[in-house]
């Protein structure tokens, strides 16, 4: 039988009445897990070899007392992180170490080469650890894992005890917070400094005299659950082209030179409000990682710029509507038709300005659903849709002309209003398959309660501005 066929349990067994060959293939095996889990928390490629050592000289005095030899990698990772915390503790230092500068590594006296300098300078090793500091360690074990063993996935997820989803999920998180241009030094530092088999005899060379150590007990196997995760990477795309079209068509019965100036005005303006979407999130993200932000603050962050981009456009949304309003009452003083829309009459046009006004709301909540695979949210969302269409349709029938103007204004409010709702009550399980992480994880993770607090500080703005903007009676 090939080293690679035995289990954990035959090697265990084989440690145990003495055979260094047999802990050598448990070196061997779980070398590249320890050293990066070590590495991970430690943040210096010298030290964290010496704790792996001591990891595994460890278990060969104490392999007695492994119950369940199938467990041995579970085992062998709590061996190792409680070596970490002893170390940090005893030197006082925080859970994930600093680099040093440039300037002091370049200035520091050179030492004997440890294994892993040999393959990397010190300059070099600064470096990627000032990288590789900016990543939360949630994402930072399975990304410096996943290039020590080769890029397998299916690897990373074993060893870490995570679906192969989860992985891919964190690998990516983990990949957006490292800046493009230190990417490639990183993977390819990281293949370079993995411990090869001159680590597994530095090992063997520093374990004591071997005793007579009793036998071990069965095996027992594991299997893991794998789910998957769909993309909607158009989901926001169908939301804008659906909302410009529906304003698009509202336009349609102005004469051919208001028709261009205000299909104009609503090209220029949905321009510079996908900038601000699309822009502001970017230099939300570059902030992070140039400040090297965590999690949390993160979130709130992006949670404070979305609020204010929704504050921007509920206010814009409700002058408009009052300057509707305004039209209408002095076209109803003189006589003259107030020209919000002649579409309001013609059924296919109305429906469709109703469907893409929805679409348009709803869409970015509907993507999320999908992707976080959250069915209930999802067919939530879609409900939602679904009655707000019939019901701005049967409000609508037979209306005059110009109101459609401001039906459409009231359709936003009802529809932002539902997806505000939807976003509160499911962004937890949203962020929970987004990270990766369960939902007890995502409160101490993630400030979740600004959400809500913003979302009454935009109801109750919408609210003032709609009692300030009031027309007066005699008016």
């Amino acid at each position: 039988m090939t080293a690679a066929e035995q289990s954990d349990a035959d090697l265990v067994s084989g440690a145990l009445a003495g055979d260094r060959d047999a802990f050598s293939r448990i070196v061997s095996r779980y070398q590249v897990l320890i050293c990066s889990l070590a590495y991970s928390r430690i943040g210096n490629l010298g030290m964290s070899e010496d704790i792996a050592q001591e990891t595994f000289i460890t278990a060969w005095k104490h392999l007695r007392l492994l119950r369940e030899p199938d467990k041995l990698r579970a085992w062998l990772s709590g061996i190792v992180r409680n070596r970490i915390h002893k170390s940090l503790r005893q030197e006082g230092r925080q859970p994930v170490s600093q680099a040093e500068s440039l300037e002091a590594v370049a200035e520091s006296p050179s030492a004997a080469a440890l294994p892993s300098q040999e393959a990397i300078g010190r300059e070099e090793e600064a470096i990627l650890w000032r990288s590789l500091a900016k990543i939360p360690e949630i994402y930072r074990e399975p990304l410096i894992l996943y290039y020590r063993e080769h890029q397998s996935i299916e690897h990373v997820a074993v060893e870490l005890d995570l679906t192969e989803d989860a992985v891919k999920q964190r690998l990516s998180r983990g990949r957006k917070i490292l800046q493009e241009e230190v990417h490639a030094f990183v993977a390819s530092t990281l293949e370079r400094t993995a411990p090869t088999q001159a680590f597994s005899g530095a090992v063997l060379a520093a374990l004591p005299l071997p005793a007579t150590l009793s036998a071990a007990a069965g095996v027992k196997g594991a299997t893991a659950t794998k789910s998957g995760l769909f993309a909607a990477a158009l989901g926001p795309f169908i939301g804008i082209f659906a909302g410009i079209a529906a304003q698009w068509m509202m336009f349609g019965g102005f004469n051919a030179r208001e028709r261009t100036r205000k299909r104009l005005e609503l090209l220029i303006s949905w321009t510079i409000a996908i900038a601000v979407a699309f822009g502001g999130p970017y230099m939300v993200r570059t902030s992070a990682i140039r400040f090297a932000w965590s999690d949390r603050t993160l979130f709130a962050a992006m949670a404070g710029f979305y609020w204010l981009f929704a504050t921007i456009i509920t206010t814009w949304i409700i002058l408009v509507f009052r300057h509707i309003q305004s039209n209408i009452r002095i076209a109803e003083a003189t006589g003259k038709s107030a020209r919000v829309s002649t579409t309001a009459t013609e059924p296919g046009a109305r429906f469709a300005m109703i469907v893409g006004t929805n679409l348009m709301m709803f869409w970015a909540v509907i993507s999320l659903a999908w992707t976080a695979r959250d069915f209930l949210g999802l067919a939530t969302s879609i409900a939602l849709v679904l009655i707000l269409i019939v019901r701005s349709w049967i409000m609508d029938e037979g209306k005059a002309q110009y109101s459609c103007g401001p039906a459409h204004i009231q359709q936003l409010a009802y529809s932002a209003a539902a997806t505000f709702a939807v976003l509160n009550l499911r962004l937890d399980v949203w962020l929970a398959a987004g990270y990766g992480i369960s939902l007890s994880e995502v409160s101490s993770k993630f400030p979740t309660w600004t959400v809500p607090a913003l979302t009454l500080i935009l109801i109750v703005w919408g609210c003032a501005l709609m009692a300030i903007t009031k027309p007066k009676s005699n008016a």
